[in-house]
């Protein structure tokens, strides 16, 4: 009878859950779709004079081409310039400065693939995510291909600065360990020097809890549970890349293209094969959600070096404070009305103390890492 209360009120956590991650997703999305709607209807009744304007350029004032850009790379979930419509992951940093770059990656891609994927977003050319990393995840080799770089002169006279936002931060710290080890075939000149600086905010470098209490298994930190909020997830993000949308996947996607799920290549039993888990990122681990455990983190860092030339800066977040010896947000004004219980779910998870702790040390009172 216990067992079977407990079932219960995990299946009435899910569904509510799941409700209001869909409910915040439509949000987002008829936010973008009424954004772009708002800016078309405003362009076309009102569409400005052409005027010539001439600037005198001034010798004495700093060339802007002669600053190091800022790239900003998104988090889980997240998107890059000219995805989403008119919307912006960094509040419209990109159109502030033309110097600003907010590359578009794989947003439930794996760490080691969106590392990948933004070295040619800057340099241009195919992606090649490696001969034996894409037989080992199952995957092809190459993904997409970019005919000309955002900033094909990159070199170390030409470095770079960072700026990672949670998974972002890490994919950086991946990107210049592949830097320092000429991981990307046809540079053999490339150091981790090619980057000036790295800028964390709330970077995921030593994982987040939060992955468990979505559903990754505390012991391992690399399969889900049965029943939980990411098999969902999976499912959705399956059928989604399947149906292969053109329109859809240009306004939104999850960055699985190089793993070749669409029907017009698998047919349906690869739609089933994907969904028993048999095929696809799922099967493999070649997501990013392993990777932002703490054991995933663990199996990261123990590859990353940090490096002399290289500025780096992180700047934590806490928004929980104890209320009468209760953990709980510290401002409930300032969280979204659809997210205000997962975010004191979160507040309030602690690691399991039938689970052997993921490392030495591990205090069960820590529950968010960033």
């Amino acid at each position: 009878m216990i067992r079977l209360w407990i079932s219960a009120l995990q299946l009435a956590e899910l569904f509510v859950s799941s409700i209001i991650h869909l409910l915040y997703g439509f949000y987002i999305c008829s936010t973008a779709v009424a954004g772009d709607i708002s800016q078309t209807l405003n362009e076309w009744y009102f569409k400005p004079n052409a005027s010539l304007e001439v600037k005198r350029e001034n010798p004495s004032e700093t060339n802007i081409d002669d600053l190091p850009p800022i790239v900003l790379v998104h988090g889980i979930f997240g998107f890059g310039k000219g995805k989403f419509g008119g919307l912006s992951y960094f509040a419209g940093a990109e159109k502030k400065d033309e110097r600003v770059l907010v590359p578009d990656l794989g947003s439930l891609t794996s760490v080691y693939d969106r590392a990948r994927e933004l070295f040619y977003y800057l340099k241009g050319g195919q992606v090649d995510y490696g001969e034996e990393h894409s037989k080992a995840c199952g995957h092809s080799q190459f993904g997409r291909n970019y005919e000309q770089g955002h900033y094909p002169e990159w070199d170390e006279d030409h470095p770079i600065h960072f700026v990672g936002h949670s998974a972002g931060a890490q994919v950086v710290r991946v990107l210049q360990q592949m830097l320092a080890d000429k991981a990307f075939k046809g540079y053999e000149n490339t150091s981790e020097n090619w980057i000036l600086s790295i800028t964390a905010l709330s970077g995921a470098f030593n994982g987040t809890t939060r992955t468990y209490l979505d559903g990754m298994l505390p012991e391992d930190g690399r399969m889900m549970k049965p029943m939980c909020l990411l098999q969902l997830c999976r499912v959705g993000a399956i059928i989604y890349e399947w149906l292969d949308i053109a329109w859809l996947k240009n306004y939104y996607s999850f960055g699985f293209d190089h793993f070749t799920m669409s029907w017009k290549k698998v047919g349906l039993w690869g739609l089933v094969d994907c969904l028993l888990g048999n095929a696809g990122p799922f099967s493999t681990g070649d997501w990013i959600l392993p990777d932002l455990t703490i054991q995933g983190s663990i199996r990261l860092n123990c590859h990353l070096q940090t490096f002399p030339n290289t500025y780096y800066f992180s700047y934590a977040t806490k928004r929980t404070r104890k209320f009468l010896g209760v953990t709980i947000p510290s401002g409930f004004l300032c969280i979204h009305p659809l997210l205000f219980i997962r975010v004191l779910q979160i507040s309030r998870w602690r690691y399991p103390l039938d689970v052997s702790p993921p490392y030495k040390g591990y205090r069960c009172a820590l529950n968010n890492i960033c």
